[in-house]
C-alpha cells in the first residue's frame, strides 16, 4: 500500500451542526407543547355544566326545604316556601355566574394535562 493520505479527511463534528440539532429539539418540543389536548375540552366543559346543574338543584331544592322548615315552625304558610325558594334560586344563579367568571385554573407543569 501506499504512504498516501486519503483525497478527503474525515469531517469533524460542526459546532452548527450541534447548535441546528439543539434548535430543531426545542422547535419540537414547542410544537408538540402546542399541539398538545388541552384540559378545556369536553371533560371541562362536562365537569362545569355538572356543576351548574348541581348548583342549581342544591339552591332550589336546599331553600324549599329551609323554606319548609320556617313554615312548619312559625306557621305562616306558603310564605316560608315561597321566600325559601326564591332566596335558594337567587343563590343559586349567583353561585353559577361567580363560576362562570372565574378562570379556570391552569395545571401545573408536573401535572398530567390530558386526565
Amino acid at each position: 500500500m501506499s504512504d498516501e493520505k486519503p483525497a478527503r479527511e474525515p469531517i469533524d463534528e460542526d459546532a452548527r451542526i450541534d447548535a441546528l440539532e439543539a434548535r430543531l429539539k426545542s422547535a419540537r418540543e414547542r410544537e408538540e407543547q402546542r399541539n398538545r389536548p388541552k384540559v378545556q375540552g369536553a371533560d371541562a366543559n362536562y365537569r362545569s355544566g355538572n356543576r351548574a346543574l348541581a348548583n342549581l338543584l342544591g339552591g332550589i331544592i336546599g331553600g324549599l326545604v329551609i323554606g319548609f322548615a320556617v313554615d312548619a315552625l312559625a306557621g305562616i304558610a306558603p310564605w316560608g316556601l315561597l321566600t325559601g325558594l326564591f332566596l335558594g334560586t337567587a343563590s343559586a344563579f349567583r353561585s353559577i355566574i361567580l363560576a362562570a367568571n372565574t378562570r379556570p385554573a391552569e395545571p401545573s407543569e408536573g401535572q398530567d394535562k390530558e386526565g
